[in-house]
């Protein structure tokens, strides 16, 4: 992929700079609009320019581009999702608002869909064959919505065809752990087919771990305990409120990674490796078939076996018991082809405890081009520094919520900057990247393939990556993922937006179980002041302070911080956890996710949506426009504590295997010491006036790094995820993830020496990390 062409001119914007400075892809080409006064090389972030995209960012706008993305189901690669394509590309090439360039680039990557002549079936049969009862094969149509000719059916993608056959038995989550307790519990797990509620572990996870113990099939479903405070009647539920209706089900990727199935660390072009599909891993093992609560409540209201334990109970309205197989005295709906029931069953149909549970898959691979979108704005005076926005542009049905909230934020934003752009009033210091991701929901596609094909470009020159996936899961407080040293620019940009005073029924949603705040507009507080209200921590440098959360792998953001190693951010507005126990919005990944749903329940007056753009735009400019990086790489240093401190509790065995903690200790100490020193450079810089060269310098070093975090042979066992500090901890005590891991295997295994090898392995890995960080941060002439 091409994205800018270098033309001449670029040796005096590199003189203008100071001596050293690279210039890369998005070079202002000859001919272009003069840089704005703005953009000279000693010129900070204008606070004029700030205030004036803050106060043009409307609520309105947002909403109308929602009602257009929203209006039809756009699964990836669905000619809805490519009509969006060309949507994106004409806003950002409109001669009025739009950028400097856009584009699109395609990648063949492999995608799961299911069988349109066959469709997926659940079905209870007696010992002859005879069907006693079916589950649902589409939600019920309650809107009008649910039942167009574009609404794929509720399936597991990636799922294997198959049609096991076998009894039922109930495995909670479906974790490794709900196995073992079956298993302890003498419950015959070996041909069964089980029933799991999603939660717990990842969807992908329940089938693998049920294959290990002869599981044949896997059912997955959405208790309402678990995502409707216990509501579940028909006048409860959607569209009478935001709570998930009987029929709905969550729809998902079950593969095991992120990107194409078929080009692990490639991208997916024409020129490519690609595995055969039969030898790719991260496949279910076994055949998965996601269903609705109803028809959960009719299968495992009838089950038999003994009690399950209380902690696996739900909010069916009935004593969930572990089978395997039925009750004697238990009963079918007549209506078998529903798992919607109005009044009284009808000529109820006996179960019998020979009773088994047919699941007959028959999805299909399939190879398809999926688009990623592009808009780019070129940066004036370091062209080659990237400040990169990122949403994905797919969704299961309409997915209003889920990703066309952000989808409608990103538009409104880039309609501001592009405006301004096209006006000749401004243009960033650095260059900025907008991207509309693909395939997204089939495991980070999209964003991935981009990362794997600018590895080298975008590990050298990536400022920062902030991701806007769902910018509104409810109306009630600002929600924030990241690395540490993104902490400072989103507290900064939350202190500068104060939210539009509530509409009517803002910030009320006593009628779906949630109680929202609309004081951030009407009593003035600040985003930050109204976050810290929700979601605070005890910090030992700044006192109390908002909760910034780490990122795992649940959106774009994964490949640019576990592969790239790119400081990164999620930005989203969310609900009050003390008033609900939703695991997420109740309509997640169903065809309930319309845009009725969002501005009935979520947010009526858009000032949520509105308020996620003014603080990601903040967020945005800061890194694009400010002479210093804004990344505070200091604000580390109580995270490498506390990680020290966990460690500090294995002292005694690690000890006992002749594993020392001291290299560690000093490791943080220098660390801690380079991050205090940088800080006090750029504070004499800038009461000077700053030498281009030395500010490049400086930025470089806070770009960097993340990027020292990165040890691609940490964890080879775990795809793409190489960052020493955030990769997955399956370790029970809270310090580095492979010293954690390595000593929880180490500490099963008893005295294998092989197994606390690998712990001084790990240890030693971090500590180089850490060493390597200090040097990176320390003065570029000490070598």
């Amino acid at each position: 992929m091409q994205w800018v062409k270098v033309l001449g001119g670029v040796v005096g914007a590199a003189a203008l700079l100071g001596l050293g400075i690279i210039v890369g892809h998005f070079a202002i080409p000859k001919g272009a609009d003069s840089p704005a006064p703005s953009a000279s090389a000693s010129q900070d972030l204008d606070l004029e320019i700030l205030k004036t995209v803050i106060e043009q960012l409307d609520a309105n706008r947002i909403r109308e581009n929602l009602r257009e993305l929203s209006k039809e189901p756009h699964l990836a690669t669905s000619p809805r999702d490519e009509a969006l394509v060309q949507l994106l590309l004409q806003r950002w090439q409109d001669p009025e608002s739009g950028l400097d360039s856009a584009r699109t680039t395609e990648y063949e990557v492999l995608l799961s869909f299911p069988s349109e002549e066959q469709p997926n079936r659940v079905d209870v049969v007696n010992s002859t064959g005879a069907i006693l009862f079916s589950c649902r094969h589409s939600e019920e149509n309650l809107t009008g919505e649910q039942g167009g000719p574009n609404v794929v059916p509720p399936y597991a993608a990636y799922a294997p065809p198959g049609t096991p056959q076998g009894p039922l038995v109930y495995a909670n989550q479906g974790s490794e752990e709900d196995f073992k307790e079956l298993q302890n519990k003498g419950v015959k797990l070996q041909d069964s087919i089980v029933l799991t509620r999603y939660g717990g572990v990842g969807r992908g996870a329940k089938a693998v771990n049920a294959a290990k113990y002869g599981v044949i099939g896997v059912l997955v479903y959405t208790d309402p305990k678990d995502i409707n405070d216990g509501k579940s009647l028909p006048n409860e539920t959607f569209p009478h409120s935001w709570c998930l209706p009987p029929s709905g089900v969550e729809r998902g990727s079950y593969f095991e990674y992120f990107g194409d199935p078929l080009t692990p660390y490639l991208p997916a072009t024409p020129s490519s490796f690609r595995l055969n599909s039969d030898n790719a891993s991260g496949f279910p093992p076994i055949p998965i078939q996601p269903i609705g609560f109803k028809d959960a409540q009719v299968l495992l209201c009838n089950l038999g076996g003994n009690l399950a334990p209380a902690d696996w109970q739900g909010g069916l309205g009935c004593d969930y018991n572990l089978g395997p197989g039925f009750r004697s005295n238990g009963t079918f709906p007549e209506d078998r082809f529903s798992c919607i029931l109005k009044g009284e069953w009808a000529v109820p149909r006996l179960m019998f405890p020979s009773s088994q549970v047919n699941v007959s898959v028959h999805n299909r691979l399939e190879l398809r081009n999926s688009s990623n979108v592009l808009g780019i704005i070129r940066g004036a005076v370091e062209p080659d520094r990237y400040v990169l926005y990122g949403n994905h542009r797919d969704s299961w049905v309409h997915g209003a919520v889920d990703p066309s909230t952000g989808t409608a934020v990103l538009l409104e934003l880039s309609r501001v900057l592009g405006t301004l752009l096209k006006k000749g009033t401004w243009r960033p210091r650095r260059s900025i990247v907008f991207a509309s991701w693909g395939a997204e929901e089939f495991g980070l596609i999209g964003s991935t393939e981009f990362t794997e094909e600018f590895f080298s470009k975008l590990q050298e020159r990536a400022v920062a990556y902030i991701n806007v996936d769902i910018s509104v899961f409810a109306n009630a407080t600002l929600r924030v993922q990241g690395t540490p040293p993104i902490q400072s620019v989103v507290f900064s940009a939350a202190k500068q937006v104060e939210r539009g005073r509530a509409g009517s029924g803002v910030g009320d949603l006593s009628g779906v179980g949630l109680h929202g705040i609309s004081a951030p507009g009407s009593s003035g507080l600040s985003i930050y002041d109204n976050w810290i209200r929700y979601y605070n921590r005890s910090s030992s440098v700044y006192g109390l302070v908002p909760s910034v959360g780490t990122l795992g792998a649940g959106s774009d953001y994964a490949p640019f911080i576990h592969f790239l190693g790119i400081s990164s951010m999620d930005i989203a507005y969310t609900y009050d956890r003390s008033k609900t126990s939703a695991r997420i919005y109740p309509t997640y990944h169903t065809a309930f996710d319309t845009f009725d749903y969002v501005n009935k329940f979520l947010d009526p007056g858009f000032t949520s949506h509105q308020a996620v753009a003014r603080t990601a735009g903040s967020v945005l400019l800061q890194l694009s426009d400010s002479l210093f990086l804004p990344l505070n790489v200091s604000d580390y240093s109580e995270t490498l504590r506390s990680f020290l401190q966990a460690a500090e509790n294995l002292r005694v065995p690690l000890e006992q295997h002749s594993i020392s903690l001291g290299p560690l200790v000093t490791a943080v100490e220098k660390f801690e010491g380079a991050a205090t020193s940088l800080n006090q450079r750029i504070a004499t810089l800038q009461k000077g006036t700053s030498d281009p060269l030395q500010v490049r310098i400086i930025n470089d070093q806070l770009m960097l790094l993340e990027r020292t975090f990165l040890n691609s042979q940490a964890f080879p066992e775990e795809r793409y995820y190489s960052h020493v500090l955030w990769a997955p901890r399956t370790g029970s005590v809270a310090t580095f993830p492979g010293l954690s891991n390595a000593y929880s295997q180490a500490e099963s295994t008893g005295h294998e020496p092989a197994a606390w090898a690998e712990v001084q392995r790990q240890l030693s890995i971090v500590v180089a990390a850490l060493e390597g960080a200090a040097a990176t941060l320390r003065p570029v002439a000490d070598l």
